[in-house]
């Protein structure tokens, strides 16, 4: 049987941090910055005079503007109203409630605020996983299992006129901005591994998840270990990619004592022969884009004509790869490459910023 695997940074579906559609990346950047600055002070055990008023200065800088009508906001304090509360007053005449003195003493979190996507965006999105036409999809950047439920009937289905995949799954990660690794398949989902509390040395080894996704392929078990790595953007990104990798090693071999079908996708956020890399280069594991069908430019990023442009991947077991017919990378989705959709006119209505990996297989 002809079966396609594939993998796609979809960078969200439906709704997306607002932040993240600004283009400016210096302003990305600084949001982010502070995002991060604000949920380490927010976990603080006791609050200082100077934690609180950091804590507004952020809350300020990037929650409240002079009216609702014009604000910039691109972070919201996310609590319950009453006594719980982190806060009191409203527009730039917050503050922290006297009452609360560090973590324990209030109720909530601090999210990035969410804004929808262009419906253009959202059908450039369905229209390269419409071409890719996979069997199975790793999908990185999807909000959750109902937006993945949703987008398959409503937009797949409803508008490309797709056949529907009739599984999907996701579990939410660690990524307080909420994007995860979910899967659309046409085979059942027979059972998940999860591994957001697995870690080192106390720390959290995934910033998202590494799930294991066991499917059913005529009777015969296939295991796709999905990734989306730590960013280059922030701190710490490169021992915390170094952890990833290594553990992936790690499950990709326990996985082989499985199955002799096992598959490591997903944005790895880095690029061959990098430290990450390496761990799952040492490994049996056989990179798609290696195999000799493949023709077209060597990066999935970006405008994908340099290695570096290189960060998502495909990855066989051995007895997979030797059944791989062909490997292909749909890139017209991204408006940089060179030539993208008629639809893809912009970053503002491209499918995403990466190119979608797809294999077809002899089973």
């Amino acid at each position: 049987m002809t079966i396609r695997i594939a993998t796609f940074n979809c960078e969200n579906l439906f709704r997306r941090p607002a932040v993240f559609g600004t283009g400016n990346d210096p302003i990305r950047d600084s949001v982010l910055g502070d995002f991060r600055k604000l949920v380490e002070i927010l976990d603080h055990d006791t609050y200082t005079a100077n934690d609180k008023t950091k804590i507004i200065e952020l809350l300020k800088k990037h929650s409240v503007d002079v009216s609702q009508e014009i604000s910039t906001q691109t972070i919201l304090v996310n609590e319950p109203r009453g006594q719980a509360r982190l806060l009191k007053g409203e527009g730039r005449n917050i503050e922290v409630r006297a009452e609360v003195t560090g973590r324990s003493s209030w109720v909530g979190w601090v999210e990035l605020v969410k804004a929808d996507l262009s419906w253009d965006a959202v059908k450039n999105t369905a229209r390269v996983i419409a071409e890719v036409n996979a069997d199975i999809l790793l999908t990185v950047e999807v909000e959750d299992r109902l937006t993945l439920h949703r987008f398959n009937k409503q937009v797949l289905t409803g508008q490309f006129d797709v056949e529907p995949y009739p599984f999907n799954m996701l579990i939410d990660g660690n990524d307080i901005r909420g994007i995860d690794v979910g899967i659309f398949s046409r085979h059942p989902i027979t059972s998940i591994r999860s591994h957001i509390f697995d870690k080192k040395d106390s720390r959290d080894i995934f910033s998202r998840d590494c799930p294991e996704f066991e499917i059913d392929i005529d009777g015969e078990p296939l295991w796709l270990l999905g990734n989306h790595f730590k960013s280059k953007l922030g701190g710490g990104g490169a021992d915390k990619r170094k952890l990833q990798g290594e553990r992936v090693a790690q499950l990709y071999r326990a996985a082989l004592k499985r199955s002799a079908h096992v598959v490591v996708a997903g944005d790895l956020n880095d690029t061959p022969g990098s430290p990450p890399l390496a761990f799952l280069e040492a490994t049996s594991l056989k990179d798609a884009m290696t195999h000799d069908s493949y023709e077209g430019p060597p990066g999935t990023h970006g405008k994908c004509t340099n290695a570096s442009d290189k960060i998502d991947y495909l990855m066989f077991s051995p007895q997979l790869f030797a059944k791989v017919d062909t490997v292909e990378v749909e890139r017209r989705g991204i408006f940089e490459f060179g030539t993208p959709f008629d639809t893809v006119t912009g970053p503002g209505d491209q499918a995403s910023d990466h190119g979608a990996i797809v294999a077809e297989l002899d089973l």
